[in-house]
């Protein structure tokens, strides 16, 4: 397909990576056009639950969440009857259904002069007039497979089903709880709807049969409406050799991607969107490079932990008994999660917990 008009920048993908990237474009003084075939809202089956840094990394974009979806404190880890939470030590999290946020990005997107073409289909990029391409167009791009940027490191494969529920109280945390080789989540996205997902390595897992694993789940929502249909996607640790070739860039999902047990999925993309921007206006992708593989540090670092205890069910009954007789290392984790403290702190905090298991 020939687009008749030329840009500086165009955007392949509508979902909140190409959203993101084209605001942030856009915001930087280039002029921006987006092409997606599909016509908004765009839903993904995910937790919809946005950490505080990815909140503040949305503001640094002027995308305003403040009037949508709903607020939660921390994080809550329930396991083998052992429990412990702690609060974010800055700001608090948000639950957003993913039809509520689009909505909001196309809002921006809209008022900031971005060219939006929605139900439009991009067969190829050799006749884009464009001085940047920006590849946004998911796990299974095709930016990605055209600029021959496919070579990658890949992990585990992970399979996710979500459906929302109409309940009379939500919680004030986003609840993680652990079963063998998967884990549900909760999470608030209204003051009487939650959102309920179900993460696993077995792609015939549903939240319908999942439940019997999680008693204490299926007593609360027993009698909740089940509110639409229930929605599944694969989760992966992808790791690309390389996201930028010549003037194309990708940018979430189809850059590489973590595993959804850290729910850093739409901090990364908003980062990843703000790093390009700036690399895009210096006139150097090698500069996005570098970023990229930054920003993904912490997060790529805190999957391979989470899945580690995943896969070794004693030991992390082991750390979760740890945690709850010592909340504050609990918390300290957590500050490392969301990027309050540094990497490094992990450590630390590993040898305290270490200690702390040996003495129970």
């Amino acid at each position: 397909m020939v687009f008749a008009s030329s840009t500086d920048v165009f955007v392949i993908g509508g979902g909140p990576a190409g959203l993101a990237a084209a605001i942030a474009a856009r915001q930087a003084g280039l002029t921006v056009t987006l092409a997606d075939g599909a016509i908004p809202p765009i839903d993904k089956a995910c937790g919809e639950g946005i950490m505080p840094d990815g909140i503040a990394a949305a503001q640094s974009l002027g995308i305003s969440l403040d009037s949508a979806g709903h607020p939660f404190r921390g994080i809550r880890f329930c396991d083998a009857g052992s429990r412990v939470e702690a609060e974010f030590p800055q700001g608090e999290g948000l639950g957003i259904r993913r039809t509520d946020l689009h909505p909001i990005l196309v809002r921006r997107a809209e008022a900031d002069g971005v060219r939006l073409r929605w139900g439009t289909r991009v067969d190829g990029i050799g006749a884009i007039r464009a001085r940047w391409i920006v590849g946004a167009d998911g796990a299974q791009s095709a930016v990605r497979r055209w600029a021959g940027l496919d070579v990658s490191r890949e992990g585990t494969r992970r399979y996710g089903f979500r459906r929302h529920f109409r309940v009379t109280q939500t919680s004030d945390c986003m609840e993680l709880h652990w079963g063998d080789r998967c884990q549900l989540y909760l999470t608030p996205v209204g003051p009487r709807e939650l959102c309920v997902a179900i993460i696993s390595r077995d792609p015939r897992l549903r939240l319908e049969d999942a439940f019997d694993r999680f008693p204490g789940v299926a007593a609360r929502l027993q009698g909740a409406e089940p509110i639409g249909t229930e929605r599944g996607g694969i989760t992966v640790s992808r790791r690309l050799r390389s996201v930028v070739r010549g003037s194309i860039a990708l940018v979430g999902d189809a850059s590489g991607s973590v595993d959804a047990i850290t729910g850093e999925g739409l901090c990364l993309l908003f980062q990843q969107s703000a790093a390009l921007a700036r690399a895009m206006v210096a006139g150097d992708l090698s500069l996005y490079q570098k970023d990229h593989a930054r920003i993904g540090r912490r997060p790529e670092f805190l999957s391979r932990a989470m899945l580690f205890l995943d896969a070794r069910r004693a030991l992390r009954n082991r750390v979760l008994r740890a945690m709850s007789a010592d909340p504050h290392r609990f918390a300290e984790l957590l500050a490392i999660h969301v990027g309050d403290l540094p990497l490094r702190g992990f450590l630390t905090n590993g040898l305290a917990l270490g200690w702390r298991m040996l003495s129970l």
